[in-house]
């Protein structure tokens, strides 16, 4: 018999008497490291859980104890008017959803059109690079309540034939241009992320420039860039309020002009909380899409 057979019962080294591996058991010293690793846990926890109970509950007493609290409650925290103004709300904020699903695609196509033109290094190109360089700059530094003014109230002013007055359409395009230029930087900062290499890779393959962008670096800065746009569609969301400042009746403006005839601003507070019901998803959708991109990119970095 050889020395390792004796090693176990059986004869078989490492193994039960039918032949098959022990199964692999924590040594005492393991079992410690977890049993810490759990009271520090549960102790971190207990310690969250007191400071945030503590700290809301300090903010929450002091709002309540406040002089003005009976007043600002009854002018901001309603239920009677609450519910009376909820239709009228309800109704204009699907206006406002409808608005935000019409832009973004519209939004998503000119922001890439704009990046690649400012991408392009044909030397016939030069006038589309420098138009697409002077709309950035121009949209992105006016204001977006200023341009849905400008559009919604001027383009009507001039009386064109052929061209619709509605303000609908006017702040729809107001807000495709505006977000169109921030989103074109968005997909410019992922276009030029990809390494060069890559692009003297598909040259030499014999990719034209054209092929290049399309095959090989636009597909990968579109996934780069999926959290910062998610960003850029939070504040569109919520911007698509701003058309209540040209009479369009959405949820804003039902909650103004609720709140004109009833002196009360409760309405406010609801429309506030409808906006917050499709922000946060789409907060905590981008929060998602960042993690898994850090983790991929920590992947390939080992």
């Amino acid at each position: 018999m050889s020395p390792t057979a004796s090693l176990t019962p059986g004869g078989a080294a490492g193994g039960d008497a039918g032949g098959l591996p022990e199964a692999w058991q924590p040594s005492e010293r393991e079992l410690e490291r977890r049993r810490v690793r759990r009271a520090m846990h549960r102790r971190s926890l207990a310690v969250a859980t007191l400071t945030t109970v503590v700290v809301f509950g300090v903010l929450g007493a002091g709002l309540v104890s406040s002089p003005g609290w009976e007043t600002f409650q009854e002018y901001f925290f309603d239920p009677d008017h609450a519910r009376d103004s909820f239709p009228a709300i309800w109704a204009g904020f699907w206006l406002n959803v409808k608005m935000f699903l019409i832009a973004e695609p519209l939004i998503l196509v000119l922001g890439l059109a704009l990046a690649l033109a400012r991408q392009a290094r044909a030397a016939w190109l030069t006038p589309l690079r420098l138009l697409a360089v002077l709309y950035t700059d121009l949209f992105r530094g006016i204001p977006t309540i200023l341009l849905v003014v400008l559009l919604a109230f001027g383009v009507p002013a001039l009386q064109l034939q052929g061209v619709t007055n509605d303000r609908f359409f006017w702040a729809l395009v107001a807000l495709v241009l505006s977000y169109g230029a921030y989103v074109a930087e968005v997909f410019r900062a992922g276009i030029e992320s990809v390494h060069p290499s890559q692009l003297a890779s598909a040259e030499t393959l014999g990719l034209t420039r054209a092929q290049t962008m399309r095959h090989v670096v636009v597909p990968q800065a579109v996934r780069r860039v999926v959290p910062p746009l998610l960003n850029d569609f939070v504040s569109l969301q919520k911007d698509t309020a701003l058309v209540s400042t040209v009479g369009i009746f959405d949820a804003v403006f039902a909650a103004r002009d609720y709140g004109s005839y009833n002196f009360n601003d409760t309405p406010l507070v609801v429309v506030a909380l409808f906006f917050v019901a499709i922000t946060i998803p789409l907060a905590r959708l981008t929060d998602h899409l960042q993690k898994r991109v850090a983790e991929r990119e920590r992947a390939g970095a080992r």
